[in-house]
């Protein structure tokens, strides 16, 4: 039981690993994105960003979705955009305002320094990893 113990957790520290490069290559993009119309995209009410498909205003935009690529007309910001390594699983994307937003997904591996202390209704671990312009 020790063993099985010890891999489960190896396995949480890679997927946690896997999130936080995703969500810097996330943030990457999000610069790119920046840099091209002067301002970060909007959110929807599922936390993904508005800003896929053809130029719109915030409102009317479409959203991008958690695994597919994220593209603005002929640009390609990202080819897949990263849903998290497991199943059903996707990251937060929050607009604060035209300057800035937050990104966050939940750590499993509750022991985790680079995570912030959240709400068990917010993730189970209590951990959530964050970046920001």
């Amino acid at each position: 039981s020790l063993v099985m113990s010890n891999m489960n957790s190896a396995r949480e520290r890679a997927r946690d690993t896997q999130r936080k490069s995703d969500l810097r290559s996330i943030q990457t993009a999000l610069r790119l994105y920046y840099n091209d119309k002067g301002r970060y995209p909007c959110h929807d009410s599922l936390y993904r960003m508005r800003a896929c498909g053809t130029e719109a205003t915030c409102a009317t935009i479409t959203p991008c979705s958690w695994g597919s690529r994220w593209s603005v007309g002929t640009v390609v910001y990202m080819n897949i955009l990263p849903s998290g390594p497991l199943p059903d699983e996707v990251y937060q994307y929050t607009y604060i305002d035209d300057d800035s937003y937050t990104l966050s997904a939940c750590l499993e591996n509750a022991s985790d320094s680079s995570g912030k202390d959240v709400a068990a209704t917010v993730c189970a671990s209590t951990k959530q990893y964050e970046v920001k312009p």
